[in-house]
Protein backbone atom coordinates (compact mmCIF):
# COMPACT_ATOMS: atom_id res chain seq x y z
CA UNK A 1 0.00 0.00 0.00
CA UNK A 2 3.06 2.36 0.57
CA UNK A 3 4.63 1.74 -2.97
CA UNK A 4 1.18 2.34 -4.21
CA UNK A 5 0.17 5.42 -2.98
CA UNK A 6 3.97 6.87 -3.40
CA UNK A 7 3.33 6.21 -7.07
CA UNK A 8 -0.06 7.63 -7.16
CA UNK A 9 0.94 10.29 -5.99
CA UNK A 10 4.31 11.32 -8.12
CA UNK A 11 2.44 10.26 -11.30
CA UNK A 12 -0.74 12.06 -10.52
CA UNK A 13 1.95 15.44 -9.59
CA UNK A 14 3.04 14.69 -13.66
CA UNK A 15 -0.64 14.67 -14.53
CA UNK A 16 -1.26 18.15 -12.29
CA UNK A 17 3.76 22.07 -16.78
CA UNK A 18 7.18 24.25 -20.24
CA UNK A 19 5.62 25.76 -22.80
CA UNK A 20 6.43 25.06 -26.43
CA UNK A 21 3.24 26.16 -28.26
CA UNK A 22 3.99 25.63 -31.45
CA UNK A 23 0.84 25.73 -33.47
CA UNK A 24 0.18 29.01 -31.94
CA UNK A 25 3.45 30.56 -33.11
CA UNK A 26 3.03 32.90 -36.09
CA UNK A 27 -0.13 31.75 -36.52
CA UNK A 28 -3.04 33.69 -38.66
CA UNK A 29 -1.94 36.81 -36.79
CA UNK A 30 -3.71 36.18 -33.19
CA UNK A 31 -3.25 38.70 -30.89
CA UNK A 32 -1.34 35.95 -28.37
CA UNK A 33 0.91 34.73 -31.04
CA UNK A 34 2.68 38.50 -30.19
CA UNK A 35 3.79 36.75 -26.86
CA UNK A 36 5.78 34.16 -28.77
CA UNK A 37 7.42 36.44 -30.91
CA UNK A 38 6.88 40.23 -30.17
CA UNK A 39 8.12 41.09 -34.14
CA UNK A 40 5.22 39.12 -35.49
CA UNK A 41 3.61 41.14 -38.10
CA UNK A 42 -0.02 42.67 -37.46
CA UNK A 43 -2.71 44.41 -39.78
CA UNK A 44 -5.41 45.28 -37.62
CA UNK A 45 -6.14 48.67 -35.86
CA UNK A 46 -6.68 47.77 -32.68
CA UNK A 47 -7.92 44.89 -30.27
CA UNK A 48 -8.79 43.57 -26.49
CA UNK A 49 -9.24 40.06 -25.16
CA UNK A 50 -12.33 39.13 -23.56
CA UNK A 51 -11.57 39.30 -19.89
CA UNK A 52 -10.52 35.66 -18.46
CA UNK A 53 -11.34 34.11 -22.03
CA UNK A 54 -8.84 36.11 -24.05
CA UNK A 55 -6.18 32.99 -23.66
CA UNK A 56 -6.24 30.13 -21.27
CA UNK A 57 -3.16 27.29 -22.28
CA UNK A 58 -2.77 24.28 -20.16
CA UNK A 59 0.17 21.87 -21.16
CA UNK A 60 1.68 18.52 -18.96
CA UNK A 61 4.09 15.78 -19.61
CA UNK A 62 6.05 12.78 -18.02
CA UNK A 63 8.91 11.84 -20.01
CA UNK A 64 9.63 8.91 -18.16
CA UNK A 65 6.24 7.29 -17.05
CA UNK A 66 3.00 7.59 -17.40
CA UNK A 67 -0.23 6.21 -15.43
CA UNK A 68 -1.10 3.37 -17.76
CA UNK A 69 2.70 1.78 -16.14
CA UNK A 70 1.84 1.17 -13.08
CA UNK A 71 -2.58 1.20 -12.96
CA UNK A 72 -3.20 -0.90 -16.58
CA UNK A 73 -5.68 -3.81 -16.07
CA UNK A 74 -3.36 -6.66 -16.81
CA UNK A 75 -2.87 -8.85 -14.12
CA UNK A 76 0.35 -8.20 -13.31
CA UNK A 77 1.77 -7.63 -9.84
CA UNK A 78 2.03 -3.61 -8.89
CA UNK A 79 5.18 -4.30 -7.21
CA UNK A 80 6.78 -5.92 -10.42
CA UNK A 81 5.08 -2.90 -12.45
CA UNK A 82 6.93 -0.01 -10.11
CA UNK A 83 10.20 -2.07 -10.29
CA UNK A 84 10.09 -2.05 -13.89
CA UNK A 85 9.58 1.42 -14.00
CA UNK A 86 12.32 2.71 -11.72
CA UNK A 87 14.47 0.13 -14.00
CA UNK A 88 13.73 2.44 -16.66
CA UNK A 89 14.13 5.56 -15.25
CA UNK A 90 17.13 7.75 -16.14
CA UNK A 91 18.46 10.49 -14.17
CA UNK A 92 17.20 13.63 -17.22
CA UNK A 93 13.42 11.97 -17.04
CA UNK A 94 11.18 14.74 -15.42
CA UNK A 95 7.35 15.88 -15.36
CA UNK A 96 6.59 19.54 -16.19
CA UNK A 97 3.12 21.61 -15.86
CA UNK A 98 2.82 24.93 -17.83
CA UNK A 99 -1.00 26.88 -17.29
CA UNK A 100 -1.23 30.38 -18.50
CA UNK A 101 -4.55 32.53 -18.13
CA UNK A 102 -4.63 35.69 -19.83
CA UNK A 103 -6.53 38.01 -17.00
CA UNK A 104 -6.47 41.14 -19.36
CA UNK A 105 -4.99 41.71 -22.68
CA UNK A 106 -5.27 44.66 -25.79
CA UNK A 107 -3.57 46.98 -28.42
CA UNK A 108 -3.77 49.63 -30.50
CA UNK A 109 -1.72 50.73 -33.67
CA UNK A 110 0.24 54.09 -33.08
CA UNK A 111 0.90 55.23 -36.43
CA UNK A 112 0.90 52.96 -39.63
CA UNK A 113 3.75 51.40 -38.79
CA UNK A 114 3.74 50.44 -35.11
CA UNK A 115 1.39 48.66 -33.14
CA UNK A 116 1.28 48.53 -28.79
CA UNK A 117 -0.03 45.78 -27.02
CA UNK A 118 -0.20 44.90 -23.38
CA UNK A 119 -2.09 42.40 -20.82
CA UNK A 120 -1.80 40.63 -17.19
CA UNK A 121 -1.66 37.01 -17.17
CA UNK A 122 -1.18 33.98 -13.98
CA UNK A 123 1.20 31.42 -15.22
CA UNK A 124 2.22 27.86 -12.92
CA UNK A 125 4.96 26.47 -14.06
CA UNK A 126 6.28 23.34 -12.59
CA UNK A 127 9.40 21.47 -13.73
CA UNK A 128 10.80 18.14 -11.92
CA UNK A 129 13.69 15.70 -12.90
CA UNK A 130 13.15 12.33 -11.05
CA UNK A 131 15.29 11.42 -8.66
CA UNK A 132 15.58 8.05 -9.64
CA UNK A 133 18.21 7.05 -6.58
CA UNK A 134 15.24 8.30 -4.20
CA UNK A 135 12.91 6.46 -5.38
CA UNK A 136 14.32 3.01 -5.65
CA UNK A 137 15.93 3.66 -1.76
CA UNK A 138 12.09 4.24 -0.79
CA UNK A 139 10.31 1.77 -3.16
CA UNK A 140 13.14 -1.17 -2.21
CA UNK A 141 15.02 -0.12 0.94
CA UNK A 142 18.99 -0.24 1.57
CA UNK A 143 19.43 -3.93 2.03
CA UNK A 144 18.96 -4.98 -1.84
CA UNK A 145 21.70 -2.17 -2.40
CA UNK A 146 24.61 -2.82 -0.30
CA UNK A 147 27.78 -0.95 -1.27
CA UNK A 148 25.68 1.21 -4.04
CA UNK A 149 25.94 5.39 -3.51
CA UNK A 150 22.34 6.70 -3.91
CA UNK A 151 23.61 9.99 -5.03
CA UNK A 152 21.67 13.23 -4.08
CA UNK A 153 22.27 15.26 -6.79
CA UNK A 154 19.32 13.87 -8.41
CA UNK A 155 17.04 16.22 -6.92
CA UNK A 156 16.46 18.79 -9.13
CA UNK A 157 12.66 20.77 -8.99
CA UNK A 158 11.38 24.18 -9.49
CA UNK A 159 8.01 25.62 -8.66
CA UNK A 160 6.77 29.29 -9.88
CA UNK A 161 3.35 30.54 -9.75
CA UNK A 162 3.16 34.55 -10.63
CA UNK A 163 1.91 37.09 -12.14
CA UNK A 164 2.66 38.95 -15.52
CA UNK A 165 2.38 42.49 -16.30
CA UNK A 166 3.89 43.42 -19.97
CA UNK A 167 3.49 46.24 -22.59
CA UNK A 168 5.21 45.73 -26.06
CA UNK A 169 6.15 46.88 -29.30
CA UNK A 170 6.26 45.87 -32.71
CA UNK A 171 7.72 48.13 -35.64
CA UNK A 172 7.44 47.48 -39.34
CA UNK A 173 11.34 48.87 -39.94
CA UNK A 174 10.50 48.28 -43.73
CA UNK A 175 9.09 46.15 -46.05
CA UNK A 176 10.94 43.14 -45.25
CA UNK A 177 11.56 43.40 -41.30
CA UNK A 178 9.50 43.70 -38.27
CA UNK A 179 11.08 44.02 -35.22
CA UNK A 180 9.77 43.97 -31.22
CA UNK A 181 10.76 43.83 -28.02
CA UNK A 182 8.27 43.56 -24.68
CA UNK A 183 8.98 44.30 -21.06
CA UNK A 184 7.72 42.54 -18.28
CA UNK A 185 7.33 43.08 -14.23
CA UNK A 186 7.31 39.59 -13.06
CA UNK A 187 5.06 38.83 -9.33
CA UNK A 188 5.89 35.75 -7.71
CA UNK A 189 3.26 34.39 -5.27
CA UNK A 190 5.10 31.21 -4.71
CA UNK A 191 8.48 30.01 -5.66
CA UNK A 192 10.23 26.45 -4.90
CA UNK A 193 12.98 25.34 -5.80
CA UNK A 194 16.25 23.46 -5.52
CA UNK A 195 18.94 22.36 -7.68
CA UNK A 196 23.09 21.79 -7.50
CA UNK A 197 22.53 19.30 -4.50
CA UNK A 198 25.54 16.66 -3.84
CA UNK A 199 26.41 13.75 -1.56
CA UNK A 200 25.82 10.19 -0.99
CA UNK A 201 24.51 7.47 0.96
CA UNK A 202 25.61 4.29 1.21
CA UNK A 203 25.34 1.15 2.94
CA UNK A 204 28.21 -1.46 3.67
CA UNK A 205 28.53 -4.39 5.60
CA UNK A 206 29.62 -3.40 9.23
CA UNK A 207 32.19 -5.02 12.03
CA UNK A 208 29.89 -3.95 14.64
CA UNK A 209 26.59 -4.40 13.85
CA UNK A 210 25.21 -5.66 10.09
CA UNK A 211 25.54 -2.59 8.41
CA UNK A 212 26.91 0.72 8.32
CA UNK A 213 25.48 3.67 7.16
CA UNK A 214 27.32 6.77 5.38
CA UNK A 215 26.25 9.85 4.35
CA UNK A 216 29.08 11.02 2.73
CA UNK A 217 29.70 15.32 1.28
CA UNK A 218 25.90 15.89 1.78
CA UNK A 219 25.33 19.71 0.49
CA UNK A 220 20.91 19.91 -0.05
CA UNK A 221 19.25 23.67 -0.18
CA UNK A 222 15.60 24.06 -0.61
CA UNK A 223 14.37 27.79 -1.17
CA UNK A 224 10.67 28.49 -0.99
CA UNK A 225 9.39 32.17 -1.13
CA UNK A 226 5.58 32.80 -0.08
CA UNK A 227 5.06 29.35 1.28
CA UNK A 228 5.07 30.74 5.03
CA UNK A 229 4.34 33.33 6.27
CA UNK A 230 6.17 35.53 8.85
CA UNK A 231 5.55 33.52 11.92
CA UNK A 232 6.70 30.81 9.78
CA UNK A 233 3.17 28.97 9.50
CA UNK A 234 2.03 27.86 6.00
CA UNK A 235 0.03 29.86 3.62
CA UNK A 236 -2.75 27.86 2.96
CA UNK A 237 -5.37 30.57 1.66
CA UNK A 238 -5.87 30.42 -2.08
CA UNK A 239 -6.53 34.18 -2.10
CA UNK A 240 -3.57 35.25 -0.58
CA UNK A 241 -1.83 33.45 -3.42
CA UNK A 242 -3.90 35.92 -6.41
CA UNK A 243 -3.32 38.77 -4.56
CA UNK A 244 0.40 37.94 -4.60
CA UNK A 245 0.08 37.80 -8.26
CA UNK A 246 -0.19 41.42 -8.82
CA UNK A 247 2.50 43.58 -7.28
CA UNK A 248 3.37 41.75 -4.17
CA UNK A 249 6.19 41.72 -2.26
CA UNK A 250 8.30 39.44 -4.60
CA UNK A 251 9.38 41.32 -7.67
CA UNK A 252 11.33 40.55 -11.02
CA UNK A 253 11.77 42.02 -14.70
CA UNK A 254 12.41 40.56 -17.97
CA UNK A 255 12.31 41.15 -21.46
CA UNK A 256 11.21 39.59 -24.62
CA UNK A 257 12.95 40.08 -28.54
CA UNK A 258 11.60 39.08 -31.68
CA UNK A 259 11.69 40.02 -35.88
CA UNK A 260 9.92 38.34 -38.86
CA UNK A 261 12.09 38.89 -41.87
CA UNK A 262 10.66 38.22 -45.24
CA UNK A 263 13.61 36.66 -47.41
CA UNK A 264 11.28 36.65 -50.21
CA UNK A 265 7.96 37.56 -50.96
CA UNK A 266 7.30 33.85 -50.48
CA UNK A 267 9.97 33.35 -47.70
CA UNK A 268 10.16 33.91 -44.22
CA UNK A 269 12.39 34.24 -41.25
CA UNK A 270 10.87 34.04 -38.09
CA UNK A 271 12.72 34.51 -33.94
CA UNK A 272 12.49 35.66 -30.56
CA UNK A 273 13.81 34.81 -27.66
CA UNK A 274 11.26 35.41 -24.18
CA UNK A 275 11.41 35.80 -20.71
CA UNK A 276 15.55 36.71 -20.54
CA UNK A 277 15.05 38.06 -16.89
CA UNK A 278 14.73 37.05 -13.09
CA UNK A 279 12.53 37.88 -9.83
CA UNK A 280 14.41 38.88 -6.54
CA UNK A 281 12.31 37.14 -4.05
CA UNK A 282 12.83 38.91 -0.19
CA UNK A 283 9.90 38.44 1.10
CA UNK A 284 7.94 35.55 3.35
CA UNK A 285 11.18 33.32 2.75
CA UNK A 286 12.36 30.13 4.24
CA UNK A 287 15.58 28.40 3.43
CA UNK A 288 16.74 24.69 4.43
CA UNK A 289 20.03 23.42 4.01
CA UNK A 290 21.82 20.56 5.31
CA UNK A 291 25.34 19.99 4.72
CA UNK A 292 27.87 17.49 6.60
CA UNK A 293 29.25 14.05 6.69
CA UNK A 294 27.86 11.42 8.93
CA UNK A 295 28.52 7.68 9.70
CA UNK A 296 26.04 5.23 11.70
CA UNK A 297 26.97 1.33 12.53
CA UNK A 298 23.28 0.87 14.48
CA UNK A 299 23.17 0.52 18.57
CA UNK A 300 24.94 -1.55 21.01
CA UNK A 301 22.17 -2.10 24.07
CA UNK A 302 23.79 -2.21 27.03
CA UNK A 303 21.07 -2.57 30.26
CA UNK A 304 22.00 -0.69 33.35
CA UNK A 305 18.45 0.15 35.41
CA UNK A 306 20.60 2.32 37.80
CA UNK A 307 22.45 4.37 34.93
CA UNK A 308 19.97 4.29 31.71
CA UNK A 309 21.30 5.47 28.55
CA UNK A 310 19.60 8.11 25.88
CA UNK A 311 20.93 6.11 23.07
CA UNK A 312 18.88 7.96 20.75
CA UNK A 313 19.83 11.01 22.46
CA UNK A 314 23.35 10.61 21.91
CA UNK A 315 22.44 9.59 17.46
CA UNK A 316 20.17 12.41 17.37
CA UNK A 317 23.03 14.70 19.04
CA UNK A 318 25.57 13.29 16.92
CA UNK A 319 23.68 13.51 13.47
CA UNK A 320 22.87 16.78 14.30
CA UNK A 321 26.55 17.96 15.24
CA UNK A 322 27.85 15.85 12.11
CA UNK A 323 25.16 16.70 9.62
CA UNK A 324 23.23 20.13 11.06
CA UNK A 325 20.20 21.36 8.94
CA UNK A 326 19.81 24.87 9.48
CA UNK A 327 17.18 27.40 8.26
CA UNK A 328 17.15 30.88 7.62
CA UNK A 329 15.02 33.95 5.54
CA UNK A 330 17.89 34.76 3.44
CA UNK A 331 16.70 37.02 0.06
CA UNK A 332 17.50 35.10 -3.18
CA UNK A 333 17.19 35.50 -7.04
CA UNK A 334 15.32 32.99 -9.24
CA UNK A 335 15.91 32.80 -12.83
CA UNK A 336 12.74 33.43 -15.58
CA UNK A 337 12.93 29.73 -18.05
CA UNK A 338 14.41 31.42 -21.40
CA UNK A 339 13.09 30.57 -24.13
CA UNK A 340 14.64 30.55 -28.29
CA UNK A 341 12.19 30.23 -31.46
CA UNK A 342 13.72 30.14 -34.79
CA UNK A 343 11.11 29.54 -37.29
CA UNK A 344 11.42 28.99 -41.66
CA UNK A 345 8.20 29.30 -43.50
CA UNK A 346 7.88 29.12 -47.36
CA UNK A 347 4.21 30.36 -48.45
CA UNK A 348 2.49 28.88 -51.83
CA UNK A 349 -1.25 28.49 -53.39
CA UNK A 350 -3.64 30.48 -54.30
CA UNK A 351 -2.75 34.44 -54.43
CA UNK A 352 -5.38 36.63 -52.72
CA UNK A 353 -5.50 40.17 -50.91
CA UNK A 354 -7.23 41.28 -48.20
CA UNK A 355 -7.99 44.92 -46.55
CA UNK A 356 -5.37 46.13 -43.99
CA UNK A 357 -6.13 49.32 -41.13
CA UNK A 358 -4.94 51.68 -43.20
CA UNK A 359 -6.97 50.72 -46.35
CA UNK A 360 -4.77 48.76 -48.23
CA UNK A 361 -4.46 45.64 -49.90
CA UNK A 362 -1.96 42.93 -48.02
CA UNK A 363 -1.39 40.00 -50.52
CA UNK A 364 -0.79 36.48 -48.98
CA UNK A 365 -1.02 32.93 -50.21
CA UNK A 366 -3.12 30.31 -49.38
CA UNK A 367 -0.60 27.83 -48.52
CA UNK A 368 2.59 27.22 -46.24
CA UNK A 369 4.48 25.04 -45.16
CA UNK A 370 8.06 25.26 -42.72
CA UNK A 371 10.06 24.35 -39.72
CA UNK A 372 10.47 25.59 -35.90
CA UNK A 373 13.07 24.61 -33.47
CA UNK A 374 12.04 25.62 -29.89
CA UNK A 375 14.34 25.74 -26.74
CA UNK A 376 13.52 25.92 -23.30
CA UNK A 377 16.75 26.58 -20.46
CA UNK A 378 16.18 24.22 -17.34
CA UNK A 379 18.57 23.23 -14.63
CA UNK A 380 19.95 19.97 -15.70
CA UNK A 381 20.05 21.28 -19.63
CA UNK A 382 17.89 22.48 -22.35
CA UNK A 383 15.58 20.61 -23.90
CA UNK A 384 14.20 21.03 -27.66
CA UNK A 385 11.51 20.70 -30.32
CA UNK A 386 11.57 20.98 -33.96
CA UNK A 387 8.18 21.29 -35.41
CA UNK A 388 7.43 20.94 -39.30
CA UNK A 389 4.02 22.49 -39.64
CA UNK A 390 1.54 23.43 -42.42
CA UNK A 391 -0.88 26.11 -42.81
CA UNK A 392 -4.16 26.69 -45.01
CA UNK A 393 -6.18 29.51 -45.44
CA UNK A 394 -9.60 28.10 -45.88
CA UNK A 395 -11.40 31.95 -46.81
CA UNK A 396 -9.97 35.28 -45.69
CA UNK A 397 -11.36 34.49 -42.23
CA UNK A 398 -10.78 30.74 -41.44
CA UNK A 399 -7.22 29.55 -41.24
CA UNK A 400 -5.87 26.31 -39.74
CA UNK A 401 -2.74 24.81 -38.81
CA UNK A 402 -1.19 21.23 -38.33
CA UNK A 403 2.19 20.06 -36.89
CA UNK A 404 4.16 17.17 -36.67
CA UNK A 405 6.64 17.95 -33.67
CA UNK A 406 9.65 15.75 -32.26
CA UNK A 407 10.71 16.59 -28.87
CA UNK A 408 11.65 14.84 -25.30
CA UNK A 409 8.14 12.95 -24.90
CA UNK A 410 7.22 11.59 -28.65
CA UNK A 411 8.43 11.30 -32.27
CA UNK A 412 4.76 11.44 -33.16
CA UNK A 413 3.46 14.54 -32.12
CA UNK A 414 0.31 15.67 -34.41
CA UNK A 415 -1.31 18.75 -33.16
CA UNK A 416 -3.88 21.14 -34.92
CA UNK A 417 -5.18 24.67 -34.52
CA UNK A 418 -7.96 26.87 -36.17
CA UNK A 419 -8.80 30.57 -36.25
CA UNK A 420 -11.72 31.92 -37.27
CA UNK A 421 -13.31 35.89 -37.55
CA UNK A 422 -16.88 36.08 -37.02
CA UNK A 423 -17.21 40.29 -37.58
CA UNK A 424 -14.86 41.71 -34.76
CA UNK A 425 -14.97 38.58 -32.77
CA UNK A 426 -12.04 36.24 -33.35
CA UNK A 427 -11.95 32.20 -31.91
CA UNK A 428 -9.35 30.27 -31.91
CA UNK A 429 -8.49 26.61 -30.70
CA UNK A 430 -5.44 24.32 -30.48
CA UNK A 431 -4.63 21.15 -29.71
CA UNK A 432 -1.25 18.88 -29.54
CA UNK A 433 -0.82 15.92 -29.71
CA UNK A 434 -4.06 15.09 -30.98
CA UNK A 435 -3.57 10.87 -31.31
CA UNK A 436 -3.14 10.33 -27.40
CA UNK A 437 -6.74 11.60 -26.36
CA UNK A 438 -7.53 8.71 -27.08
CA UNK A 439 -6.15 7.60 -24.11
CA UNK A 440 -5.08 10.11 -21.84
CA UNK A 441 -4.05 7.48 -18.88
CA UNK A 442 -1.12 6.54 -21.19
CA UNK A 443 -0.63 9.66 -22.79
CA UNK A 444 3.34 10.97 -22.41
CA UNK A 445 2.28 14.66 -22.99
CA UNK A 446 -0.88 17.03 -23.77
CA UNK A 447 -1.49 20.39 -24.33
CA UNK A 448 -4.47 22.83 -25.61
CA UNK A 449 -5.29 26.95 -25.83
CA UNK A 450 -8.56 28.73 -26.53
CA UNK A 451 -9.52 31.61 -26.72
CA UNK A 452 -11.67 34.99 -27.68
CA UNK A 453 -10.94 38.05 -28.90
CA UNK A 454 -12.27 41.63 -30.55
CA UNK A 455 -10.17 42.29 -33.58
CA UNK A 456 -10.64 45.94 -35.72
CA UNK A 457 -9.48 45.87 -38.87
Amino acid sequence: MKKFLFFLLILSAAKVTSQNKQVLFNFAELPQSLLLNPGTETNYKFHFGVPLLSSFSMEFGSSGAVLTDIFALDHKDINDKISTVLNALSTRDFVKLNSQIEIISGGFRLDSRTYISFGIYDEIDVISYYPKDVFTLVNEGNNAHLNKSFSASQIRYKLDVLGVIHAGISRKVSDQLTLGGRFKIYSSALNMESSNNTGTFTTVLGRDNIYKHYLNNINITARTSGLFNSDDELIDDPNVYLNNTLFGDNLGIGFDFGLTYHISPQLEFSGSILDLGFINHTKNIKNTTAKGSFIFEGVNFQYDSDNPISYWGQIDGQFKEQLPTDENQESYTSWRPTKLNIALKYSFGERRSKICYDNTYKDFYTDAIGAQLYSVFRPLSPQLALTAFYQKSLTNKVQTKVTYTVDDFSYANIGAGFSAQLGKVNLYGMLDNILEYRNLSSANSISLQLGINVIFN
